[in-house]
């Protein structure tokens, strides 16, 4: 039988009363303010007094502050209810870190949030299907946000994840005409004599083959985070999302990757609520960062980072919400074979060097040193500091915090600052290889991409290509993928298989698969097996993980025909950055002719939301395009359509 919740003994539940005395004090309104403001202005300084702020100070400059901040901190930071992850879990710090800011300088800060969820938490679970949807979901609501607050003067944007902070990007470049800065959350730090965050994701797995004990497996999984605030340890989604953002000229010089909790992470906050101030009085917008300059930097830094590929959605999708043309395939294959890689971070070593560690290492700014000598950043470019991209690098490289951290990484882990971010001639003899390929084939006739960085050396040629032949192994869900890396039987991943998982791509909302991808990289002869997707990879996943596979299976797309033991053929050139990936069983004809196979099934848990999702975004030019929201197609179609429907009628 359930508790009596109806009544409760507290005796103090009765002391109520009906009036109260209000603010004390005056609105600053003049008469020539009441005969020309809008009722709203007026019900605004009435709110705003209702809510205790001093009457006397309520015609000050408005700042909005957005956040994705996820959970209830007590004052002593000790959690009350919990976050979704530790990446928003702290962000309230810097939000009032900058909201006392504007208040020390006569403004008047303002807060609103919407939190985000966790890609890690939802691997493998049927809350992986909001994913990627979440992120339009987010900017839309995050834009609203900001028009509702139509006395603001500028908005400070906070965030530090995966999804949550291509959002807060997609809603800032959206309001063109206001000033923004965006203040990343952050990086946790490294959990000494523990696993890093992303190995830690593949305990599981690593036990079921009798590689870790339960022992090990229960102490790993509890200490893996080193701090309780921050992103990820590697240079996943989130951490390459804080990357960009700076490259784009909304953040603050050196501002990626700071750890979270630390004095220097308070800081920014602080100083980006000044920049902010100094934007608006200077008259700069959003708009006039976010140009195609911008968008440039922001793909080359991607490049030389070894970013996510995560990223050639969200850059698309940034890229539009500014009215700027996206970047095609085309594009992003040029930049890749131009710009070289230079950083040593997990995931894509080869030291495996962690975020925080890139960012003592001077993080964004010491790898852009390197590429505007070799002549591949547009320096006119400008940025919140109010200055251009090119004065900004003039400062960080004599500046005394670029010698100071780089000097602390050294004294604190032993760690040679050149070793993390390398120059070009002693990346290239490290065998750094360039970030992404994009492939094409029987099985991915429109495309498909590869982070060609997380391959294995030890499998690449000495010409730079990675070849690999075997038997098909399909599933039509991640579920029975991962019980057949789990096994230990005949039906068990074998090296040499070509795994793939089909029908998961943007119709079900483009889930990640890094439950898969871990697994393999983390067990015997794991690299040995490829993959193949319609879906799209976290951040952190290596080897010759082949994902956006299009057509997606559900649009009829060659991979959904495939059958079990079909040959598969995979060869990635990392230099010349192009590859192919065909079966080469059957022909094209005898492929084509094929239903799709069995192992297709609708996934019982595709929200009604995701389905929407997927029809929008699929009316917007798709994965390739950002899986963006294209009013103005959108609209032409369902115009289309409702006329086709009346002339039918008719």
């Amino acid at each position: 039988m359930m508790p009596d919740f109806l009544e409760s003994d507290d005796p103090e539940l009765y002391t109520l009363r009906t009036r109260a005395p209000g603010p004390a004090g005056k609105l600053p309104v003049t008469a020539e303010m009441l005969r020309a403001a809008t009722s709203g202005h007026i019900f605004g300084l009435t709110q705003n007094a209702g809510m205790g702020w001093d009457p006397r100070k309520l015609l000050g400059r408005e700042f909005l502050i957005l956040s994705t901040q996820g959970g209830i901190r007590a004052p002593d930071g000790t959690p009350v209810a919990l976050g979704y992850h530790t990446g928003h879990w702290e962000v309230g710090l810097l939000m009032e870190e900058a909201a006392r800011t504007f208040s020390a300088h006569g403004a008047i800060p303002f807060a609103g949030y919407v939190s985000d969820p966790c890609d890690g938490r939802t691997n493998g679970t049927a809350g992986m299907l909001d994913s990627l949807p979440y992120r339009n979901d987010a900017a839309m609501v995050l834009r609203r946000l900001i028009r509702s607050l139509p006395t603001g003067r500028g908005v400070l944007g906070v965030a530090t994840c995966d999804k949550g902070l291509p959002a807060m990007m997609m809603a800032l470049a959206g309001m063109s005409r206001l000033p923004s800065v965006l203040v990343p959350g952050g990086v946790t730090l490294l959990a000494e004599e523990a696993e890093d965050t992303a190995k830690v994701q593949t305990l599981a797995a690593r036990f079921a083959h009798g590689e870790i004990a339960l022992e090990y497996a229960a102490e790993m999984g509890c200490k893996a985070c080193g701090t309780p605030g921050g992103g990820c340890q590697f240079m996943g989604t989130a951490a390459t999302s804080q990357v960009v953002g700076e490259a784009l000229g909304l953040t603050l010089p050196h501002g990626a990757l700071s750890p979270s909790g630390a004095p220097i992470w308070r800081d920014l906050a602080r100083r980006s609520a000044l920049a902010l101030m100094a934007m608006e009085k200077a008259g700069i917008t959003t708009g006039d960062l976010l140009t195609p300059d911008s968008l440039h930097n922001a793909m080359v830094v991607h490049a030389a980072f070894g970013g996510s590929t995560n990223l050639i959605l969200h850059i698309p999708a940034i890229a539009h919400a500014a009215k700027l043309p996206r970047p095609t395939v085309d594009d992003w294959t040029r930049i890749n074979r131009q710009v070289p890689r230079l950083v040593d971070v997990l995931p894509n070593g080869p030291t495996h060097f962690a975020t925080v560690q890139v960012f003592l290492a001077g993080g964004v700014p010491e790898v852009m040193l390197h590429l505007r000598d070799l002549g591949l950043l547009r320096l006119e470019a400008r940025t919140v500091t109010g200055r251009t991209l090119g004065e900004n690098l003039a400062w960080w490289e004599r500046s005394e915090r670029r010698r100071r951290l780089r000097a602390k990484l050294q004294e604190l882990d032993g760690i040679d600052p050149d070793r993390v971010i390398l120059n070009p001639a002693r990346a290239k003899a490290a065998g750094l290889t360039s970030t992404v390929t994009f492939l094409r084939g029987n099985l991915a006739p429109d495309g498909a991409l590869v982070k060609s960085t997380a391959i294995s050396p030890a499998l690449i040629g000495p010409d730079g290509v990675y070849q690999h032949e075997g038997p098909a192994r399909v599933f039509g869900s991640e579920d029975a993928a991962i019980a057949a890396i789990k096994s230990t039987g005949p039906d068990a991943i074998q090296p040499g298989d070509v795994l793939v998982l089909a029908g998961i791509g943007p119709v079900i909302g483009m889930p990640e698969t890094y439950q898969v991808t871990s697994a393999l990289k983390y067990l015997p002869n794991g690299q040995r097996v490829a993959l193949l997707t319609d879906g799209r990879f976290s951040g952190v996943s290596t080897g010759a993980c082949i994902g956006h596979i299009s057509p997606e299976a559900w649009a009829g797309g060659p991979l959904g025909r495939l059958r079990e033991g079909d040959r598969v053929r995979v060869r990635i050139d990392t230099r010349a950055l192009e590859g192919t990936v065909d079966v080469v069983s059957v022909s094209d004809a005898e492929l084509a002719a094929r239903a799709p196979g069995g192992f297709l099934r609708r996934h019982p848990g595709v929200p009604d939301d995701t389905r929407l999702w997927a029809a929008l975004q699929s009316a917007s030019g798709g994965s390739w395009g950002g899986c963006v929201y294209d009013a103005d197609r959108i609209a032409d179609l369902i115009a289309k359509g409702l006329a086709s429907e009346q002339a039918n009628r008719d």
